[in-house]
């Protein structure tokens, strides 16, 4: 991305996790000065959107808890930007027109059971034609395992949704994939299976 726009704080990058690389080593997002963005879900230390403020976007927030929101308020003023926060469900995207945003960003924000189909839907709705939605889960392969046992404790896709499942609701969305990532811990290299699946998709049609 592309250089500091906060004025009180360090620059941070978009987050896809404790442990593993962050976008200034992947580049999912690109520069994203003067662009629209929105970030379904508040992720990070330092919220997601905090960070793509700082690199200029014009930074927008959904999250379901008030208290999360509350505290990335805060972090906002201490980072010297501004985000434009909504408190509801992350599908619930209501409030921007239909093909308004320059990017959509969704981390760690959906469990198995959440309807991944209907927020996919709403994206598409408000993404502007060809532009980004970068999505991160926990990689369904790990989700298997507890720790460092390597014995299978769950069945696949049981608790993240399965590659197969993300995929197809995506094409079904009128999206398409055009980088996948499958992100092992930078501490533990040699892991198992990857800790996180990350993948960036593009609206396709209007």
């Amino acid at each position: 991305m592309s250089d500091a726009r906060g004025t009180n704080s360090s620059l941070h990058d978009v987050s896809y996790g404790l442990d593993v690389s962050t976008d200034g080593q992947l580049r999912l997002c690109g520069d994203v000065r003067g662009k629209r963005t929105i970030e379904l879900g508040l992720f990070g230390l330092v919220p997601n959107c905090i960070a793509l403020a700082q690199h200029g976007a014009r930074s927008i927030a959904v999250d379901p808890s008030a208290k999360l929101i509350s505290n990335a308020r805060r972090a906002t003023e201490r980072a010297g930007v501004a985000v434009e926060f909504h408190n509801g469900d992350i599908a619930d995207l209501g409030f921007a027109m239909s093909s308004s945003l320059d990017l959509a960003l969704c981390v760690h924000a959906l469990g198995r059971d959440d309807d991944y189909s209907r927020l996919f839907r709403q994206v598409h709705r408000v993404l502007k034609p060809e532009a980004g939605f970068v999505f991160c889960s926990e990689h369904p392969a790990a989700a298997i395992f507890e720790g460092e046992d390597l014995t299978a404790r769950r069945q696949y896709g049981s608790t993240s949704p399965a590659i197969g499942e993300l995929v197809m609701a995506l094409q079904r969305a009128n999206f398409a994939i055009d980088t996948m990532y499958e992100l092992s811990s930078v501490r533990r290299p040699r892991a198992i299976a990857p800790t996180a699946l990350l993948l960036r998709a593009r609206k396709l049609g209007s």
